[in-house]
């Protein structure tokens, strides 16, 4: 009996070393690449920063799958059995008590385990499911954190923050940025009043997105803390100290769930993301996990905490607020600030497409860059609900309508595939309820929001405003993919002049139309803007009605220009 319990101890320690070592090449390539990112941003090498952001992206699901493989040929007929797994899971749990970042090895662990075993919600028994952050875990180690004691000297705070951070790259005009930062500063603090800070602490990593590095850091005030945050841009004049980010709001925007990941190099992120709730206490661990390119346990992250949210509240699921989709089911709770997207069995007409094409359109998005106005979706699988939280016409709607993707199995409700995001208001709901100038703002922005994304190489597809939804800061994002594309892959045209009266009045065009041509001129009647918004728009936005704006995107993006996007307002705009 002894032997034989050895063996099964010495078997499933081999079969944790086996996911710890997977787990270990994973964060390594991860972290490979995310290093690189500094010297892109000095050596202002944008093809190779936009590369590396697609390649993380597929680094970890690439070998995370592999390691699945491998794991499965190695456990033989082992691989589905419950009580190995458990065993598995007490030596893994051993194996962390020295890993630098055991919450992401701990939801690692949970996608191997639950591949081979087909885990169906959640394996209480198996998976890894409390979190860390907020108890054990701290701010970041003083290895990653230089602290600057507050003298009043903001000049000389700046010069030594920006000597410290020693960019191999020659700033523009260092003083002269310096200054200007220094006194936008004192001007803040004197506007907020209080007493001065006890320190200034600053994060030593960059983090870089796109063509912007970013040092985040936090004044130490008596009473707690209040984000520091400035922006690098490197225009072929030189590195620039952009602006200073002061407001908890700016800050949150630059960390939005409608934005990129950065790329920050750190060995402990536990840590990182402590530090970022203090600066950011609205924002939800899971939204910060992924702000960072760790959108695994983002997931892992947001799944903890509805779980957690449905154990304290009794509310029901329901049908989202908004016109119904003719592709997508979308639900969501009241209480809880997420909508639950299905793909529908069946499209309503007018719509074509296929399940796989919507979830391609997704798939695009997800490794493109956001810009700001595409809303970040997290993907997940064979996610388990009690049926009593669903409102029984919701229920019905779903079994109905998603029969291929939502199956009942006793008291619960099982959903093969969904996909989340951030609950928002719809345009076109915000229009009818919002007062004058929020909604003259709103209309501005939906057009600054077309006119990002075409210069991301992102065509929409679909222009109506139940389409967009308007953020928590009142900016306007795009949330529908399923006739998204890139501009480059549309042909832009212009209306062919009727031969005579009756054509012009005939319902079916008078001309011959290929699938993927777009005629701008006719953008007007499907935005659905009251008169009065509509010429609003138009004097903002006119040049969106035209072949000329649409070809003149295209032919930048296939002369491979890198358009700049910033997500804070700017004092200057230097060219880049």
């Amino acid at each position: 009996m002894a032997k034989d319990r050895e063996s099964g101890d010495g078997l499933s320690m081999r079969g944790a070393l086996a996911v710890y070592s997977a787990c270990v090449k994973v964060r390594r390539a991860f972290d490979d690449i995310t290093r690189r990112a500094r010297g892109r941003f000095e050596q202002r090498d944008w093809h190779g920063m936009q590369s590396d952001a697609v390649e993380r992206l597929e680094v970890t699901p690439r070998l995370v799958a592999l390691a699945v493989e491998r794991l499965g040929s190695l456990m033989g007929r082992r691989r589905a059995d419950h009580d190995f797994w458990r065993a598995i899971h007490g030596a893994y749990a051993a194996l962390l008590e020295e890993d630098p970042d055991p919450q992401l090895a701990k939801t690692f662990f949970n996608s191997v385990s639950r591949r081979l075993l087909g885990t169906v919600g959640l394996a209480a028994d198996i998976d890894f499911f409390t979190s860390a952050i907020g108890t054990e875990e701290g701010d970041p180690d003083r290895e990653i954190l230089c602290r600057y004691p507050w003298d009043g000297d903001v000049v000389a705070l700046l010069d030594r923050m920006l000597a410290d951070l020693d960019l191999a790259a020659t700033f523009r005009d260092r003083e002269g940025d310096i200054k200007r930062v220094a006194a936008l500063m004192v001007r803040h603090l004197t506007a907020q009043g209080g007493p001065p800070p006890l320190a200034v602490e600053m994060l030593r990593p960059l983090f870089v997105r796109n063509k912007g590095a970013y040092m985040v850091g936090r004044f130490c005030l008596p009473a707690g803390y209040r984000p520091l945050v400035l922006p690098l841009v490197h225009p072929p004049a030189g590195v620039g100290l952009d602006t200073a980010l002061l407001d908890e709001d700016l800050v949150s925007i630059v960390f939005s769930f409608a934005r990129s990941y950065f790329h920050v190099a750190c060995a402990r992120h536990g840590g990182l993301i402590h530090f970022l709730g203090s600066i950011l206490p609205l924002k939800p661990v899971a939204e910060l996990y992924i702000a960072i390119g760790h959108h695994k346990h983002g997931k892992t992250e947001m799944y903890r905490s509805l779980r957690r949210h449905l154990d304290s509240s009794d509310d029901a699921f329901v049908t989202a607020a908004g016109s119904r989709g003719m592709v997508m089911l979308v639900f969501t709770l009241p209480s809880y600030d997420i909508v639950f997207k299905i793909i529908r069995d069946r499209f309503d007409r007018p719509k074509t497409g296929t399940r796989g094409m919507v979830m391609e359109r997704y798939r695009l998005v997800f490794k493109h860059d956001r810009v700001g106005r595409l809303v970040d979706a997290q993907e997940f699988t064979r996610l388990r609900l009690p049926r009593r939280r669903f409102d029984h016409e919701l229920l019905d709607d779903l079994l109905q309508n998603a029969a291929l993707t939502v199956h009942l199995e006793g008291d619960d409700v099982v959903i093969d595939h969904v996909y989340t995001e951030r609950r928002m208001t719809p345009l076109n709901i915000f229009i009818r309820r919002e007062k004058e100038p929020g909604i003259r703002a709103a209309v501005v922005d939906y057009g600054n929001a077309i006119r990002e994304l075409a210069a991301a190489n992102i065509f929409p597809g679909d222009f109506l405003l139940k389409n967009f939804g308007v953020t928590r800061h009142g900016r306007v994002v795009f949330y529908d993919y399923d006739e998204l594309c890139l501009v480059t892959d549309c042909r832009f045209r212009r209306m062919p002049p009727p031969r005579c009266p009756e054509e012009e009045l005939d319902p079916e065009p008078w001309f011959a139309v290929q699938g993927n041509d777009i005629f701008p001129e006719e953008f007007r009647r499907f935005i659905g803007l009251p008169q009065n918004l509509a010429e609003l728009f138009a004097r903002h936005h006119g040049d969106l009605f035209t072949v000329a704006f649409w070809r003149d995107q295209q032919e930048r993006h296939r002369r491979g220009e890198f358009m700049d996007f910033f997500p804070y307002p700017r004092v200057a705009d230097p060219p880049s």
